[in-house]
């Protein structure tokens, strides 16, 4: 399959909320902005769409429109998650988990969104020989 562009779309109890979360502390921009939809994207990838539909809105299939959020993760990959942690908590961003380093090398911490989406902000950096050994790998 091919496809021209590649979007999430997320409900939420507050479009204008979630709006302003990625909009304040990840850098996206709005495209379209509703009192019941809106889309963002990010500048440096214009190919990629992140979608807010208000919770219960007719424009979502009747058995989807009032699901609540759950097992959703959004993950970005930056140059230095230690940076981004300290720069989201100087904003009053809550910090779900913090800044930790991962044996298969990842330095990661999570927050959480207003619609309920996970984030994952990641860094890679050198897996540890002796858990990689330990893996097969």
């Amino acid at each position: 399959m091919r496809f021209a562009k590649f979007g999430t779309a997320l409900l939420t109890d507050d479009v204008a909320a979630s709006t302003r979360f990625y909009v304040d502390h990840f850098g996206f921009q709005p495209l379209v902005e509703l009192d019941w939809y809106a889309s963002l994207q990010h500048p440096q990838h214009p190919d990629c769409a992140l979608d807010f539909t208000l919770r219960g809105h007719e424009a979502m299939p009747s058995d989807f429109r009032h699901q609540k959020t759950a097992g959703a993760l959004l993950g970005f990959l930056v140059e230095d998650a230690a940076a981004e942690e300290a720069a989201l908590r100087d904003k009053g961003v809550p910090i779900a988990v913090p800044l930790r380093d991962e044996p298969w090398g990842q330095r990661r911490f999570n927050v959480w969104a207003p619609e309920g989406t996970l984030i994952e902000v990641l860094q890679t950096i050198d897996p540890d020989p002796e858990w990689m050994a330990a893996q097969g790998l």
